[in-house]
């Protein structure tokens, strides 16, 4: 079979990638081994951030400025007018909330009330406190941003849901000197299949590295920054914040999702951060005495705790300092992907489009799918897979 683009790797900033290709009339197709969304994206919090979080050392940095556009335009297909129809997507809050602790230093209050961050935040008066911050314990300030958290498996499924039969379920090797030549062999039966291609997109998170050694690069390098995430599971409120710190980085991001008639919420921030070198039990145990420290108000005592260790991978940068922005590169016939953040998805979907015109590759006439061939599963949320203690 011939495709004008093969895209390996079937995370947001994939199928997205996968779906603007399709749409400009490329005979595009996306290979991935596992299920669909399966390690980086349905782990992420959901989060379509703006650039308020990497703006806490009183500053617009760079990462604030690369993604700060971000949130327009995922509003823009949110609302089903932008390059994506994603109205069908399930939006846990279309606000965050940033809140601070009665101990710590405002040392970013004057830049969040400035002209720069004027359209991104808004500070709250106690009356508009919500819950569980309208406790007359709760003495901090509280600012609301203007960023949404998505539900990242009604995401997943929107977008399968449109270009799913572009989807192949199989594991892949390459023809030796020819990257353009993809072998395809579906897991469970056995079947195989050869796709020819005009262009190979690596999209897979940590398996570009391995790709890449498939194919004898030795560049673009890869980076990894492990994160230790914290799940607590109970009658819990609903939240969607960020608690500011005396450091540049939130001490905890809370995400919540209802489970039945429970809530899980999914815990991150310099917690999870700090928490790379401890086992599950001692990450339990800082994230409960954080979360009292920051939320004494509340009740801890009978909820259900698990941990996931989850690696970010990312272009290598000197230091192995968090990259400012998504990474796209073509190399010899391959682009190399990794998106940094979920925000980034459009980004790297733009980007992969101009290189493509860049070479003028222009779309062929042949757009169909390929019918009778698997299309991959999707990922369940990390706390559908884990156990409780």
């Amino acid at each position: 079979m011939k495709a004008d683009v093969i895209i390996i790797g079937g995370g947001i900033a994939g199928l997205w990638t996968l779906a603007r290709l399709r749409q400009l009339g490329y005979a595009a197709f996306l290979i991935e081994s596992a299920a669909l969304g399966g390690v980086q994206s349905i782990a992420s919090q959901g989060i379509i951030h703006g650039g308020s979080k990497y703006a806490l050392g009183g500053k617009l940095g760079d990462s604030a400025k690369a993604i700060g556009d971000m949130p327009a335009v995922w509003n823009d297909c949110l609302s089903g007018q932008g390059e994506l129809d994603l109205s069908g997507v399930r939006i846990n809050t279309r606000k965050q909330l940033m809140w601070s602790t009665p101990g710590a230093v405002s040392k970013v209050a004057g830049f969040f009330a400035g002209q720069l961050m004027k359209d991104r935040m808004l500070q709250l008066d106690r009356k508009s406190f919500p819950a569980p911050f309208d406790n007359s314990a709760f003495k901090g300030v509280i600012y609301e941003l203007n960023e949404p958290v998505l539900d990242t498996a009604s995401l997943m499924s929107t977008l399968v849901e449109q270009f799913g039969q572009y989807c192949l379920s199989a594991d892949v090797s390459f023809e030796k000197q020819n990257p353009l030549l993809v072998n395809c062999r579906h897991v469970a039966s056995g079947e195989q299949m050869q796709l020819a291609t005009c262009q190979l997109v690596l999209s897979a998170g940590a398996g570009n590295a391995a790709i890449l050694g498939q194919l004898q690069r030795d560049m673009p390098r890869m980076q990894k920054r492990p994160v230790h995430m914290v799940m607590v599971k109970g009658e819990l409120p609903e939240i969607h914040a960020h608690c500011l710190g005396a450091s540049a980085n939130p001490r905890v991001t809370i995400t919540s999702t209802r489970m039945q008639d429970e809530t899980v919420w999914y815990v991150g921030g310099q917690i999870a951060e700090n928490g790379v070198a401890l086992n599950r039990e001692q990450q339990i145990d800082a994230c409960r005495q954080e979360l009292k420290d920051v939320l004494p108000w509340l009740d801890f005592g009978r909820l259900q705790w698990s941990t996931l260790l989850l690696d970010r991978a990312e272009v290598e940068t000197p230091g192995h300092k968090r990259p400012d922005s998504s990474y796209v590169g073509l190399d010899r016939g391959v682009i190399t992907v990794w998106p940094t953040k979920l925000a980034f998805a459009p980004r790297v979907a733009s980007q992969v489009v101009e290189l493509l015109q860049q070479q003028d590759l222009r779309p062929s006439a042949d757009t169909a799918g390929l019918p009778g061939w698997p299309t991959p599963a999707i990922a369940r949320w990390p706390w559908e897979e884990t156990f409780w203690s």
